[in-house]
């Protein structure tokens, strides 16, 4: 019987299969990169806020603590938004004509709540207890990144389930001394040796069960 097809085919047929499947490989590969981008995640854009607040200034340069804006952070399961009386305590003296501060102002004399834009906005499935963490010594900047760097601020991680995990299965590589968890220049000098102490000192363990961020 006569060869129907020629020598090559064979060769074609083995380069169109394995193409196939570096291009399966590649097609997949681009999809994670694209979920972890900034575009879905949302890391490291900055918001548009309806007034022109300064965390770099106010945290930074002035030495504002993150308590005195964020006042139930160490006390409750979400860090809340200070409201504009928070505000005037201050600017009731300095810089009180500023236009930029017009908006706080009308909020005040309106008692109307100012509607800040939520940077880091998790999911309605996901359960986050502030409280929690900074008990533990897991630091702000951890998180949040150095917000006393920002003039506006940004989501400085993805906050998807895999970063989380990763401070669940190694919380020794990420707590420090419950007294420097509001220090956003802190570092430590041996994190490997200080770590595991302060694991066992503050009883951390490694939940990494669905119910313990998924209610």
């Amino acid at each position: 019987m006569p060869q129907i097809f020629h020598r090559s085919t064979n060769t074609l047929s083995r380069l169109s299969i394995f193409g196939a499947v570096f291009i399966l490989g590649g097609g997949l590969w681009m999809l994670a990169a694209i979920n972890r981008s900034g575009y879905v995640t949302q890391a490291g854009v900055a918001r548009q806020q309806p007034v022109q607040f300064s965390h770099k200034h106010h945290a930074g340069e002035l030495g504002i603590d993150c308590r005195y804006c964020h006042t139930g952070v160490e006390r409750a399961a979400f860090a809340d938004v200070p409201p504009t009386k928070t505000c005037m305590n201050c600017h009731a003296q300095i810089w009180r004509d500023s236009d930029f501060l017009e908006p706080v102002r009308k909020s005040l004399a309106n008692d109307v709540a100012l509607q800040w834009i939520k940077v880091h906005d998790l999911p309605d499935y996901v359960y986050f207890n502030h409280q929690v963490h900074v008990a533990k010594g897991v630091g702000c900047v951890t998180c949040h990144g150095r917000v006393d760097q920002m003039n506006q601020l940004y989501q400085a991680h993805s906050l998807q389930m895999e970063w989380c995990l990763d401070c669940h299965r190694h919380p020794e590589q990420y707590v420090r001394p419950l007294d420097r968890v509001f220090d956003m220049a802190w570092t430590a000098d041996d994190q490997g040796t200080l770590g595991p102490m302060l694991v066992r000192q503050n009883a951390v363990h490694t939940r990494t069960d669905c119910s313990t961020c998924h209610r």
